[in-house]
């Protein structure tokens, strides 16, 4: 099952790029109909999942490069699991949505840069790698999806972007590269120790029962760890990210802060965690209190911005403050609710990005003073971006509060001076997220406003069912959490964690 959702992708990304030259509508239909068929198949596996049953499940394993022992090792559990299905739920509401981008890349009346094919291409090429990094249970199989993932990407940005698309695009390939050799060096590393042990092996479930010497894990933990902050982002390597988001295609932004970030805090959750259990320890005073700086100081900058797709990537900088800090306070509330949130994040922020691109599509412009008074002449446009906003700032009734309270739970049942300094981010989110929806949606109507068309039946079609699942998690989180609960479990116990007793004060004490 997970080989046929890497292939078919990787398969269909080919195909297009086949396609004679001229054929861009079919270009698009073949692109949608593949992805509906991988939306289709994991939804298939998400259900004959078993919550009871193994840890990872679905699992292949053959031999790649045997000498070095490298595997083809594939297998999902429920941490991967509904990665997988933000992933491949959300492409093709991107490649719907973006159904006209490639016509006019690099800005709204520009002539495209690339081909159509070759843009839909990249989207197909895309999903294939995001699938195989969350399936990948061998170490080195991981690396090589991680790497490549970087690839599609640059050409999305460098092709199809704004005007500062060259800038953005090769900002972001010197962050990922240099995140990359920084992880091939302790992946290097790792191996080394395991031959040293007689085993010379790849795969994650022999490795996380390595003993490893507490200074090697610590150096290896850090190459590990700043690869994935990186891609993460977290402070203080998040710079590349409102470049890369400001200058990507409306769709390509949703991806690029809705799923690839994501592969950055799931490598904290499950490698650097369960391969280095004492040096995670060891650092999680400073990685929580990055994270806190990260809630405070993406959203400061998301506050002052003046470009719509800019701000939104900043809010998301604060968003990940709380994933990581979920992951490093050790508990099982907390790191629950760092998943729930990733799989939140990814539909909310997903949301503000596509609802931003038809925006600027019509109006030609990001900047948050181009608009004015959209809600009189876009009332369902402006109805939905108000739904993503508020969930991106945590509504009660809405799927990031969910993530958010038990993160912020699990935080302060075992660190309550972070938890406490987190809270500030709830309060400038909601600074952030009602400010910009007044200045665009709210007031006089501008000019340039007035013959806004409303949503289209197509964008509709895009929008809806990323509505009806934020509402619907924020309802009942339920069936996510019930995937989710038995991995966190299993890697508390690897890193030796239990959760804080409750303590209740006994009569006529003090506490």
């Amino acid at each position: 099952m997970l080989t046929a959702l890497i292939a078919i992708p990787a398969v269909g990304a080919l195909l297009v790029a086949l396609l004679p030259k001229g054929r861009d509508a079919l270009a698009k239909q073949v692109a949608l109909g593949i992805t509906l068929v991988v939306a289709v198949l994991s939804i298939v596996m998400a259900v004959q999942f078993k919550t009871d049953g193994a840890r990872f499940q679905f699992t292949e394993k053959y031999w790649w490069i045997k000498q070095f022992g490298v595997h083809y090792a594939v297998g999902v559990d429920g941490v991967a699991l509904v990665l997988i299905l933000l992933s491949t739920i959300l492409v093709p509401l991107v490649v719907l949505a973006s159904w006209n981008d490639a016509d006019r890349s690099g800005g709204v009346d520009a002539p495209p840069k690339r081909s159509v094919k070759t843009y839909f291409a990249l989207l197909l090429a895309l999903e294939a790698m995001m699938v195989g990094v969350f399936a990948a249970t061998d170490v080195f199989l991981f690396y090589v999806f991680f790497e490549a993932m970087l690839i599609p990407v640059y050409f999305i940005i460098g092709s199809y972007g704004g005007p500062q698309r060259s800038y953005a695009a090769v900002k972001f390939l010197l962050y990922s590269l240099f995140g990359g050799l920084l992880m091939l060096a302790a992946v290097i590393g790792l191996y080394v120790v395991s031959a040293n042990a007689g085993h010379g092996t790849f795969l994650f479930d022999e490795l996380r029962n390595l003993h490893i010497a507490p200074t090697t894990a610590k150096w290896l933990f850090l190459g590990f760890f700043i690869a994935f902050a990186i891609k993460a982002p977290l402070v203080p390597f998040h710079t590349w990210l409102p470049d890369a988001a400001g200058q990507a295609p409306a769709g390509a932004a949703v991806l690029i802060v809705g799923v690839l970030d994501k592969v950055g805090t799931f490598g904290m959750l499950r490698f650097c965690l369960e391969l280095f259990p004492g040096a995670s320890k060891w650092f999680t005073p400073v990685v929580l209190t990055l994270s806190v700086i990260g809630i405070v100081y993406g959203a400061v900058l998301a506050i002052g911005q003046v470009d719509i797709k800019r701000l939104i990537a900043y809010t998301s900088v604060s968003h990940f403050g709380f994933i990581t800090l979920g992951i490093f306070a050790m508990t099982s509330s907390g790191q629950s609710g760092a998943t729930l949130y990733m799989v939140n994040h990814g539909f909310s922020t997903g949301a503000l990005f596509l609802l931003a691109g038809f925006m600027i599509s019509r109006r030609g412009s990001a900047r948050i003073d181009a608009y004015g008074g959209v809600q009189k002449v876009a009332p369902l446009l402006a109805g939905t971006f108000l739904v993503a906003g508020l969930s991106g700032l945590s509504l009660p009734g809405l799927s990031s509060f969910v993530s958010e309270f038990m993160v912020l739970v699990g935080t302060f049942s075992r660190y309550k001076v972070p938890a406490v300094i987190a809270t500030v981010g709830i309060i400038l989110a909601a600074i952030y997220i009602l400010w910009m929806y007044q200045r665009t949606m709210n007031g006089p109507t501008a000019e340039a406003v007035k013959g806004m068309s409303d949503l289209s039946k197509r964008e509709l079609i895009v929008v809806a069912p990323i509505v009806a699942i934020i509402v619907a998690l924020g309802f009942y989180p339920k069936p996510v959490l019930d995937v989710i609960n038995p991995s966190v479990k299993q890697t508390l116990v690897q890193v030796h964690k239990q959760d804080p007793k409750p303590t209740v004060a006994e009569k006529g004490s003090h506490q």
